[in-house]
């Protein structure tokens, strides 16, 4: 082995990498890179050949991206040894140097050693060895060999197996990212709209014997010209992103983490402006060309599929237009949208009416794409269109997939302008997981879910209400409409509420559909926001609820809005607490709203079914009177026929105990535990309960706290484990009773709870956080209110600076948003009488929230 000859070749390759690296950051070029980084590694490969002497009757291949000739900075180089016969002993000693070699001098190979008989043998048992070898590319030694290997690969090759084979695999590869384009750290390779989709359309196009890229496909009558440059544009964007992201990695690295998304936007030329951060203008950017490269995707492999599939029956008419041709749609006439534009509408009612269709036909697809562009502002006035629009709406079946379908190609955001500006739009809020097109179509879904009567158990508030709501179309407006102007700057939902109006009024709608319309965007977060931060045992707050809604036709539409909308943010954001918060203010305000008041809200009335219950265990009937005598009417207002029972059930022989009581149950909710705590009061009880279910590391979504009139502290506790570690909540419940107890003995000192990290995403994409503390209206105490990112602990550490002010918590609402809580506290105290004071608790608390 010549090793100045190594060595030489190790400088050439990382002198050159090094250059090609520069040249590409001074003036990037995505092609060019991309060949003559494959151009070097060829060079160095046949001197490595030729150095170790390798037998000329060997052949070496670039296989996989590798052999199409394109080499990104991080990326294996993939590369196949094409022996004539196995090796004997001498051979597999020169085959293990040259191995060796090529990573001493630095390329990162993945290889594979075989006889064209393994090879062929290899593509048969495995699609992933087929596809690499479908691009082997001839670098050096025995081109007769190599011509061998290329006649028996084609020989065997089954075009249409290998496409069901490669479209499995793609499903099967969406299936992983969840069949999402849009997620906040997307695979530039593999996620959906990556390049990966591109390789596949390339790989069966081949299987049909079309090849030359684009212009290829162009050629063969699958793309226009004016296609291809889009569709080629799109591939050298996310290119270039992955370039920049190996490079700024330093190492293959395909998933845009948020460690990188602001540095990337920057190289990138991404400045930030006044309401997009540049890491979000990057990111709108990709999700762009993602959805391109998956409209791309579908179009072409149907075109593709078609080819290799040819279908001779005769097609089924559906009307005059519209055709079923092997269960796809189709348009009699490829002219049949630039003849009739409104038919660029009336095929997604056909679409929706249809649920069994597969999806459209090639050539109607590509007509739709090119027919997006006649959507303009005079298409948008036509009576007629909008008429077809409102049409859609009022489908019994099909409106979700017609309208994914519908942004899918594009035509979604031409018709509603306002929608084509938040496609792609990431939300840094900490709990939606979505962008915000993909949010809003996904509560559009969730709403369409109400109206399924086999999925009534799951909402079954939700599917009555819609079931009985005259105009579920109006529902449908809003869901599209709620969100359709974040990133613009101001209040999204005033912003919104103007452009849902004016859509409305366009559209035919009445005055008083239009307004409700708009009122539901201008709403949509005051129901969740008065069930999680307000006390809604309260009945001025269930007055001044019900003022804001007005009656009961907005008070449904509203709560089937809030439903559908915090189940659309992430699947970890909705909870069974947070369902029965908003069902319970549901009923209050109904109550309100029709004139009467609850039987439950008579404390009388609750008196007595609590005694019944009670009666149920055993107990006399004047039992409940020793720990009722020492609470006022405000308890009975807070807590609920059952608590009340399950509490005086508890402590009715212990209202005079001197250590501390801890009682736990299932949540009637549902989900989570409840926790009573009862002892006598102290100003550390708080703090010390905070601090447990912190170690233990439980959420506290609510806490009710009551002091009785001799002293007590009556406290009750939702709590979740949002760890989800697999502990089923019945087997915690001695534990919670037992350890929380003991925490509470006033000679032990106060434990303090671990303070919990920030998350990537809290780190690269900080949340402000904001300390509120003003009088509450009804004069009673203070309301504290907090919002900021969430991490372990946070909660205790409030809890101390209250403690430390000798300020008492006498409610609180903890609301976790994903990694965001809005958390608000009724608070009371002499600290808070002065102005000086509360000025300086809020610092306190913003201090530890930092």
């Amino acid at each position: 082995m010549n090793l100045s000859l190594f060595a030489s070749l190790r400088e050439r390759l990382k002198s050159r990498r090094a250059t090609l690296v520069a040249a590409y950051l001074k003036k990037p070029a995505v092609s060019l890179y991309l060949t003559r980084h494959a151009d070097l590694v060829d060079g160095v490969l046949a001197d490595i050949c030729a150095g170790l002497a390798l037998p000329d009757s060997f052949c070496l291949a670039a296989v996989g991206g590798y052999g199409r000739g394109e080499l990104f900075p991080g990326s294996d180089v993939d590369l196949l040894l094409l022996l004539p016969k196995e090796p004997d002993a001498a051979q597999q000693a020169t085959l293990e140097n040259w191995v060796q070699a090529c990573w001493d001098i630095g390329l990162e190979i993945g290889h594979s050693v075989r006889t064209v008989e393994a090879c062929v043998a290899e593509a048969e048992a495995d699609i992933t060895v087929e596809t690499n070898l479908l691009e082997a590319r001839f670098l050096w030694g025995s081109q007769a060999l190599f011509g061998q290997f290329e006649s028996a690969f084609q020989a065997r090759f089954d075009a249409q197996a290998f496409f069901d084979g490669k479209l499995a695999e793609q499903h099967a590869r969406h299936a992983r990212f969840d069949d999402s384009a849009y997620k906040l750290e997307p695979n530039l390779k593999d996620s959906p709209g990556g390049l990966r989709d591109l390789h596949t359309i390339h790989w069966l196009a081949q299987a049909c014997g079309i090849s030359g890229g684009w212009n290829g496909l162009a050629c063969a009558g699958l793309l226009t010209q004016a296609e291809a440059r889009r569709i080629a544009q799109a591939e050298r964007s996310v290119a270039a992103l992955r370039i920049h992201l190996h490079i700024l990695a330093r190492r293959r690295d395909d998933r845009l983490a948020f460690d990188y998304q602001t540095e990337l936007a920057e190289r990138l030329g991404l400045a930030a402006t006044a309401h997009k951060r540049a890491g979000e203008r990057l990111m709108q950017t990709y999700f762009r060309a993602a959805k391109l490269i998956q409209r791309a995707n579908d179009i072409l492999i149907q075109s593709l599929r078609v080819r290799l599939f040819p279908v001779n029956a005769p097609p089924q008419p559906i009307d005059a237009d519209f055709q079923l041709r092997a269960n796809l749609l189709e348009a009699c006439d490829p002219e049949l949208f630039e003849r009739k534009p409104d038919a660029l509408l009336r095929i997604f009612i056909v679409y929706a009416q249809h649920p069994l269709l597969a999806g459209f036909e090639p050539t109607t697809l590509r007509a739709l794409w090119r027919g997006s562009l006649h959507i303009d502002a005079a298409f948008r006035a036509n009576p007629v269109h909008c008429a077809l629009f409102i049409s859609l709406l009022r489908q019994p079946v099909g409106i979700t997939r017609a309208l994914r379908a519908m942004h899918r190609y594009g035509l979604l955001a031409r018709y509603i302008p306002a929608f084509g500006r938040i496609v792609g739009q990431m939300q840094h809020d900490l709990f939606h997981i979505y962008t915000v097109d993909e949010h809003i179509l996904m509560v559009l879904r969730n709403m369409r879910r109400f109206t399924v009567t086999a999925l009534a158990h799951e909402f079954p508030l939700a599917s009555q209400l819609i079931q009985s709501f005259d105009k579920p179309e109006l529902l449908y407006l809003a869901a599209l409409f709620h969100d359709i102007a974040k990133g613009r700057g101001g209040d999204h939902s005033e912003l919104g509420l103007i452009d849902a109006r004016r859509f409305c009024r366009r559209h035919g709608l009445d005055k008083a559909d239009s307004e409700l319309v708009a009122w539901l965007v201008g709403m949509h977060l005051v129901m969740s926001r008065t069930s999680q931060k307000e006390d809604t045992s309260d009945p001025d707050v269930i007055v001044a609820f019900a003022e804001r809604v007005g009656d009961s036709r907005r008070l449904s539409a509203l709560y089937l809005l809030t439903v559908a909308d915090i189940r659309g943010t992430s699947p970890k954001v909705w909870n069974a607490w947070k369902g029965k918060l908003l069902e319970d203010l549901y009923h209050a305000t109904q109550a309100r709203l029709t004139g009467g008041d609850q039987a439950m809200a008579n404390i009388a009335a609750k008196q007595a079914e609590a005694r019944i219950k009670l009666a149920l265990y055993g107990l006399p009937t004047a039992a409940a009177d020793a720990l009722w005598q020492h609470l006022d009417a405000r308890y009975f207002v807070r807590y609920d026929v059952r608590d009340i029972a399950w509490q005086a059930r508890m402590l009715w022989r212990r209202t005079h105990t001197s250590q501390a009581v801890v009682q736990a149950r299932l949540s009637p909710v549902g989900e989570g535990i409840q926790v009573l705590v009862y002892t006598p009061d102290r100003p550390d009880l708080f703090a010390r309960i905070c601090g447990f279910f912190a170690r233990i590391q439980y959420t506290i979504l609510e806490a009710k706290i009551h002091t009785t009139r001799h002293g007590y502290a009556l406290d009750s506790f939702q709590v979740m484990d949002l760890a989800n570690r697999g502990i089923h909540y019945r087997d915690f419940l001695s534990y919670v009773e037992h350890e929380l107890a003991r925490d509470l003995d006033p000679a032990r000192p106060i434990l303090a709870a671990p303070r919990g990290r920030l998350s990537r995403h809290q780190r690269h994409h900080p949340y402000p956080a904001t300390v509120r503390l003003e009088a509450d209206a009804q004069g009673r105490g203070h309301m504290l209110t907090i919002i900021c990112a969430d991490r372990g602990g946070l909660l205790f550490a409030v809890a101390e600076v209250l403690m430390r002010h000798d300020v008492s918590v006498y409610a609180a609402k903890i609301d976790t948003l994903g990694e965001r809580v809005e958390d608000t506290f009724l608070i009371r105290g002499e600290a808070l009488l002065t102005p000086a004071n509360r000025q300086s608790l809020e610092t306190e608390i913003s201090g530890v929230l930092k």
